[in-house]
């Protein structure tokens, strides 16, 4: 059986496409891109791996994660997150320029 799940590259674009394709204020949930790029079945086994692409795009100043309002630190927080536009974010991360 053939691996079909997402390399990391496209969950790190799967993550900026769905970003770009909201207001700039807007955050998604790292939910939202599993099922955006997961089967129907299998979307939950995408969880960590879109949590640590995320994590690369943290990394790099592209994106923040958040809890309600607040910045918090992927590596040590728990519970649900959401994913925002970072303050490296800019207009070449954007495919829909």
């Amino acid at each position: 059986m053939f691996d079909t799940r997402p390399s990391a590259a496209e969950l790190r674009r799967g993550i900026i496409e769905l970003l770009s394709s909201r207001k700039p204020e807007s955050s998604i949930c790292p939910s939202d891109v599993a099922r955006a790029l997961g089967t129907p079945d299998g979307w939950r086994d995408l969880m960590d791996p879109v949590r640590a692409a995320a994590g690369e795009l943290v990394s790099e100043g592209t994106v923040i994660v958040t809890q309600g309002s607040q910045t918090v630190d992927l590596e040590t927080v728990k519970g649900p997150i959401r994913i925002r536009r970072g303050p490296s974010w800019s207009s070449a991360d954007d495919p829909n320029r």
